[in-house]
């Protein structure tokens, strides 16, 4: 073989090494992105559940911090509880969260309890990624709403002195409400001729007087 034939022939060889180089990437980079490397599928591990924190919706009337705790401690311990209430009224609002010390006792409550029919409620039982957990959600859960006792508030307020412009002004509230009330009677074609109000004084029997400059 001459010297022209063998650098032919070397010519040749690295084409064809740098053609097989070439198609061995190619595939190495496929394999890769359908997650296959080496000839064998790699298994994506499950993501594990760290979630402890649970949303608790539809929650029925009656069912509320003493109640949850007494129920859901039969699964595990509980960390916090909190029942959404009005500010003003501190009536539920018929939704709360429930965190657990370990994530498997939140996930076997939201298998088990999710859609479960409790007092003609269907409790809605959802986990809360432990990224979504919003840092006020368990702000100031340590302290018990007090309920207003409002008919003490209504007592305070009825039998409060007042004065003499706020009595008056009672006085025409009154008047005018009785006023509304006759002409809607006469209105509706009823011969009925109301009473008079009695009680009403002109000035209030208990007047706050400002202290007297000197």
């Amino acid at each position: 073989m001459g010297a022209k034939a063998k650098k032919a022939l070397k010519k040749n060889l690295k084409k064809v090494s740098a053609q097989l180089t070439l198609s061995r990437r190619k595939n190495e980079s496929s394999t890769d992105f359908l997650g296959v490397r080496g000839g064998k599928v790699e298994k994506e591990e499950p993501k594990k559940d760290t979630a402890t924190v649970l949303y608790i919706g539809h929650i029925p009337h009656g069912f509320y911090e003493e109640q949850m705790e007494g129920f859901f401690k039969q699964f595990g311990k509980i960390k916090r509880l909190r029942l959404a209430r009005n500010r003003k009224t501190g009536k539920s609002k018929h939704y709360g969260f429930l965190e657990f010390e370990n994530p498997e006792v939140a996930k076997v409550v939201v298998e088990e309890m999710n859609n479960y029919l409790l007092f003609e409620h269907t409790l809605q039982i959802h986990p809360v990624p432990p990224e979504c957990v919003h840092p006020k959600l368990w702000r100031g859960v340590s302290r018990r709403f007090i309920p207003l006792n409002w008919k003490e508030i209504s007592r305070k307020q009825h039998n409060k002195e007042r004065t003499a412009e706020e009595h008056q002004k009672m006085v025409r509230g009154i008047l005018k409400r009785d006023e509304k009330r006759r002409k809607r009677i006469k209105d509706a074609g009823i011969d009925y001729e109301c009473p008079e109000l009695v009680g009403l004084q002109p000035t209030a029997k208990k007047i706050k007087l400002d202290e007297e400059e000197d």
